[in-house]
């Protein structure tokens, strides 16, 4: 048997399966999605086997075999492997990096090489003492066979001799792949099975070892296995106890499997399902009839903050694990709080399983392997969790499907409600896209049915209603042949659950208070409320989506401005550890005194971060118990638990931080929500700005007022009259979206054609512009040749090429880069062309030194 395989190597040149034979005892082991290590260029590298074929693509007599099996069971399924080809493709990356992106981290094997003595190095032993000395003992009091790495730490003096023991044979040398980690096993305490022979044990154990007789009643009263480590606690006694105690044969001791639960310890209070209002029972009858006839059908749910979007979420999952289907629900990693943890955990136990990178490596592995084992139904988790190893998905639901942080920054740059869509056609399930500001993409698409796709890269279609046909001189070679989805409809639930009303927003035009002596950073109107919440004892949320503490650091004297040596960004300052940093690279240098240009002491801090509003709170108002959550003070694990639980309990009077205070929290005493600059991002060089303005602002809106209690809601801006703050004030998403749409169609964004980004890096401008120049070259000719070439104002399909110019951060980590942008419209495969023009640069420079970069439907210009 032939085994196809995809080598570890993430090269373009190696981008294709690999032929080796698969040794005659494990034709009934090796299976499609099994990993192995294979002979590859000298050494050996994990590979997975991508299909199974009885002939080669080579001669037969020169095929390597197959050196090891990694698994017995394989970690990825037939589906996962066709859907990282899909991946693949559509996202131009190798397919080896599609299907590491599947596997947890303790997957992602290394190789290792062990040092084994020969037969001949154990008959002629003293040849070898001849050879050096201790470490011949080593090995040979570690049975015989130790890792390379523990010799080298060892004897770092005797590489000579032990290199001279390999290449005389008396020491064998192999090269494996190890995991990453391995399944964690605890030393496990066994009560006896006979209980009265263990009463009779009772009287033989000597009145002295009054400790062995209380840990066999222990076992005894326990009647169950426990921990050693439990075992010692609640007795207590020592191990060596307890061992005494197993060497007599009363109790046994053994190894026994161990997850890393990174919820063990916690209650998780049981709850039932809520009647459902009038709206949510009609869009749930939808989903259930979707799941029933096991449609892959896509549908928008667009819900308003407060309307009950989980319960739905819910009770959709309840249905489709009593068909004896999985359930696949994505949240942004931002709104993964112990809230959204507790409400599925509390309604589905241990049934559910947790993915999300704040969990260590382990945590991760024991719950994926929950999924693959069967032992969990329900995958919650962040963009990641698409690729759940689950056989028989029934629904994927996508909360806050309008996040940025769904589409993945590093190759593979996918996004996980394309992939979504793709999986639930394998499965034959449904996907629910929850939000209360759909991208616009997903709501131009679900507003004309049956012409738009479920994939956010093919949302122009619906949008434009532009003609699709193909322009009759376009070459075959570049039509689009994916297979997409579609959107079924829009589920709308306008209504708040009780029929709470929104909260009032009041906007603050910022310029006006300047103008009346107030310099502060905080409005007259929103330090009167913060006060009257202080003073009823409510709580109150506030945001600014800048960390730090402050922006940017100049000097008065002659305008030096503090920037980072290896990024074209300036440096933010951060007043704890008096730092300046920079937050694309991490360099920190420590925050000067006095200008290094001019000497001079007018050094300035300006711009506000979260850091600086923590500090003025204490100043304006004595007492005040703030907590402060940003990227600076969630590094540590459990610290957003360890926030959320305090603030929660009323601990804290405000909640202060970045976005990651706007979404899936849900405090009965939250009544203030404000917004310090409310303009942050509205005017970054990005077409999205405005979209991302609107939907921050109308979600942290959502957190006031949310139980009985009224909210209300005061964002500071210098921009009041712009459409994103002004519909954000009046909750008004269809205003704002034919705003938008308006907009976008007139500059030719997204929804009415596609993008794809290209950026080029280098160390040497020159070489940089040259490769630049000639892929934006070799790309306008093929287009040409193809008779795709036209400007985004034309309705055929079309394909135009921009740039090469320099990127909006035009040197990051001491990298010049560039970057080429590709508009499109219509049935053409533009991912296709632009592989092709690549590999023809790679044949004419060879390896190229200067790193492209590909993304597909990109989320940030940046």
């Amino acid at each position: 048997m032939i085994a196809k395989v995809i080598v570890d190597v993430p090269s373009r040149q190696t981008d294709r399966p690999f032929d080796y034979e698969v040794p005659q005892e494990w034709t009934g082991w090796v299976e499609v999605g099994s990993r192995v290590g294979v002979p590859f260029g000298g050494r050996v590298v994990q590979g997975f086997v991508v299909s199974l074929a009885e002939w080669a693509d080579v001669d037969r007599s020169k095929l390597k075999a197959v050196a090891e099996l990694l698994d017995h069971t394989p970690p990825l399924s037939p589906d996962l492997i066709e859907l990282a080809q899909w991946i693949s493709d559509k996202y131009c990356c190798p397919l080896t990096i599609a299907l590491q992106a599947m596997i947890p981290a303790a997957l992602k094997g290394k190789a290792e090489t062990t040092v084994t003595l020969s037969e001949d190095a154990v008959k002629a032993e003293h040849t070898l003492l001849s050879l050096a000395g201790g470490w011949v003992d080593y090995i040979r009091h570690n049975g015989g066979t130790v890792r390379m790495t523990s010799l080298q730490e060892r004897y770092p003096a005797d590489a000579a001799s032990v290199k001279a023991a390999i290449r005389d044979g008396l020491l064998l040398a192999r090269v494996s792949i190890r995991d990453r980690m391995a399944v964690r096993k605890v030393l496990t305490v066994f009560p006896p099975v006979d209980r009265e022979a263990a009463l009779e044990a009772l009287n033989l154990i000597p009145s002295r070892a009054v400790k062995q007789r209380e840990v066999l009643q222990y076992m005894m009263k326990r009647g169950e296995p426990a921990a050693m480590q439990v075992v010692v606690e609640e007795v207590p006694t020592t191990a060596s106890t307890v061992r005494t105690l197993a060497d007599k044969g009363f109790i046994t001791l053994g190894e026994v499997e161990h997850d890393r639960d990174p919820y063990a310890g916690r209650d998780f209070t049981r709850t039932s399902p809520l009647p459902l209002t009038e709206g949510q029972r009609a869009v749930y009858q939808k989903i259930e009839a979707s799941v029933d006839a096991g449609d892959p059908r896509v549908f928008l749910l667009h819900g308003v903050t407060g309307s009950g979007k989980t319960e739905v979420y819910l009770q959709a999952i309840q249905h489709c694990l009593e068909l004896g289907r999985q359930a696949i629900v994505l949240v942004p990693e931002i709104s993964l709080t112990p809230q959204m943890v507790e409400r599925f955990k509390g309604r589905f136990g241990n049934a559910v399983a947790v993915l999300h990178s704040r969990l260590s490596n382990g945590e991760r592995y024991d719950e994926w392997r929950k999924i693959r084992e069967r032992r969990a139904q329900v995958a919650v988790g962040a963009r990641s969790a698409i690729f759940a190893p689950f056989e028989r998905i029934g629904l994927i639901i996508i909360d806050e499907e309008h996040e940025s942080s769904y589409k993945q920054e590093e190759s593979p740059k996918y996004h996980a409600r394309d992939v979504a869509v793709r999986r639930a056609r394998q499965h034959h399930a449904t996907v629910v896209l929850g939000s209360a500001t759909p991208s616009l993409e997903s709501y131009a698409a679900a507003t004309h049915p049956g012409t738009a796709s479920a994939s956010s890269a093919d949302f122009s279609a619906a949008a434009a209603k532009e003609d699709h046909s193909e322009a009759s001189d376009a070459s075959e070679s570049f039509r689009d042949k994916r297979d997409t989805g579609r959107i079924s409809g829009l589920l709308p639930m306008p209504d708040r659950v009780g029929g709470r009303p929104m909260p009032p927003v009041r906007l603050v035009d910022m310029r006006e208070e300047l103008r009346e002596g107030n310099r502060s950073m905080f409005s007259r109107q929103l330090h009167e409320q913060l006060q009257n919440r202080l003073d009823r004892g409510e709580q109150s949320v506030l945001l600014l989506n800048r960390r730090g503490y402050s922006t940017f650091v100049m000097c008065r004297s002659c305008g030096y401005t503090a920037l980072c040596p290896h990024c074209d960004i300036s440096l933010t300052y951060h007043q704890k550890s008096r730092a300046l940093r920079c937050h694309y690279c991490g360099h920190a240098e420590a925050a000067p005194s006095k200008c290094p240009t001019c000497e001079s002491e007018h050094i300035r801090f300006f711009g506000t971060g979260t850091q600086k509003v923590e500090e003025e709170l204490s100043k304006l108002f004595p007492g005040i118990r703030v907590i402060r959550m940003d990227v600076d003070t969630t590094t540590e694990k459990g610290s957003h638990e360890k926030w959320l639980t305090l603030f929660g309990e009323r601990k804290a009077d405000v909640l202060l931080g970045t976005q990651m205070v706007a979404k899936g929290l849900d405090f009965p005493y939250v009544t203030l929500v404000g917004v310090i600059a409310a303009d942050t991002s509205l005017h970054l060089p990005d077409f999205r700005a405005a979209e991302k303005t609107f939907q921050l602002l109308t979600q942290v809106a959502g957190r006031a007022g949310r139980h009985e209690l009224p909210g209300e809601v005061i964002v500071q801006t210098y921009n009041p009259e712009h459409y994103a703050i002004i519909t954000a004030q009046q909750h008004d998403y269809s205003a704002f979206i034919a705003h938008e749409l308006e907009h976008r169609r007139f500059m030719s964004y997204p929804p009415f054609c596609r993008l794809i980004l290209v950026t080029l890096s280098h160390e040497q401008l020159p070489l940089l512009i040259s490769v630049g120049e000639k892929l934006s070259t070799r790309l306008r000719e093929m287009t040409n040749d193809s008779g795709l070439s036209g400007t985004a104002g034309e309705s055929r399909s079309f394909i135009d090429i921009l740039g090469p110019v320099a990127s909006p951060i035009p040197r990051m980590k001491d990298r010049y880069r560039f970057q080429c942008m590709i508009k499109y419209r219509g049935n053409v495969d533009a991912v296709g062309m632009l592989k092709q023009a690549i590999h023809g640069l790679s044949g004419k420079l060879g390896q190229p030194p200067v790193l492209i970069s590909v993304d597909v439907d990109p989320q940030m210009i940046l």
